[in-house]
């Protein structure tokens, strides 16, 4: 049980740090290039992780962290940035919440996870708490921009259960090489069409280097690797249940730092939000049933401290 906290508590850096993030690309981002942000804060990352993995991919991988870049990284974060510029932050990322029921249709679906009850009932719980922060806030509601995060909420679970299923078995890459694999391929494939529509970078003020720090080393390379890491530990409703942690700090972010209004109604909902993420803690009988699958796979996850012979994927 105490391990399982442990992988928990990482797993929610994920969206604590993404629910962050949304003020950060709203209030010093440049608006007009959301292609180059999203190429600027997935490409250092990547090459960050690299760095410390150096893997190359191998056989499937070459055609898997394609199509996971475009997913995960490419459509996903310029659907965000979008998101983040149109929308408050409290908004931008309180409409995210759905996140938890997509994902488990798509583990249901994908990798045959059928959610409990436990985790039907936090996300349900989750989301009418997210819909009240959502319809308590203040000021007009931009269609863009909650289309963007809807959008961005079905691309990411899909690629986010895509990994988890293609990160078991033989073909395992470990968490930190197949991230690292992704967020490149995902750069990699943003940076010539941000040069062929958008023409030269923005100019970096001292402000937006900071900006790009944050985005690029907490919230994409250390967030995705903790995000990662939990979704091959945790069940996949769990995961998507922790998620919700990302709309609570987006709104209360806001609220503090943005000077945006939190009523009545949206504690109502933060409340409610909060209750569905503690809905989502595994039962003794998951963490009985986990226990033996990683015996037997005998891999360890973020960071890995031993590989055997047939381990030749994983990282130093």
């Amino acid at each position: 049980m105490e391990a399982n906290t442990r992988w928990v508590a990482l797993t929610a850096v994920a969206p604590i740090a993404w629910g962050a993030n949304y003020y950060v690309t709203h209030e010093f981002l440049p608006a007009d290039h959301p292609l180059y942000g999203a190429a600027l804060r997935a490409l250092p990352a990547g090459l960050v992780l690299l760095a410390l993995c150096r893997r190359r991919p191998h056989g499937v991988w070459w055609g898997r962290s394609a199509v996971l870049g475009l997913l995960n990284v490419s459509v996903f974060f310029v659907l965000v940035f979008l998101a983040s510029q149109l929308l408050p932050t409290s908004i931008a990322s309180t409409v995210m919440a759905v996140s938890p029921l997509i994902m488990m249709l798509a583990a249901w679906a994908l990798v045959a996870e059928r959610p409990g009850v436990a985790h039907l009932a936090g996300a349900v719980i989750g989301l009418g708490g997210v819909s009240l922060m959502l319809l308590g806030g203040a000021g007009g509601i931009s269609v863009p921009g909650v289309l963007a995060s809807a959008a961005a909420v079905l691309v990411s679970s899909v690629g986010h259960i895509l990994a988890k299923r293609w990160n078991t078995g033989t073909a395992d890459a470990g968490v930190l090489a197949s991230t690292a694999w992704q967020l490149t391929a995902g750069g990699l494939l943003l940076l010539p069409v941000a040069v062929a529509v958008e023409g030269a970078p923005p100019p970096m003020s001292p402000s937006a280097f900071l900006a790009f720090c944050y985005v690029g080393l907490v919230a994409t390379a250390l967030a995705f690797a903790a995000w990662f890491a939990g979704l091959r530990r945790l069940p996949a409703g769990t995961v998507g249940l922790l998620g919700l942690l990302n709309p609570v700090t987006g709104v209360l972010l806001g609220t503090a730092v943005a000077g945006e209004v939190l009523t009545g109604r949206q504690l109502c909902g933060l409340a409610l939000a909060l209750s569905g993420v503690a809905l989502g803690r595994p039962s003794a009988k998951v963490r009985q049933e986990s226990a033996p699958h990683r015996a037997v796979s005998g891999r360890a996850d973020l960071p890995r401290r031993t590989a055997g012979p047939s381990s030749p994927s994983s990282c130093p």
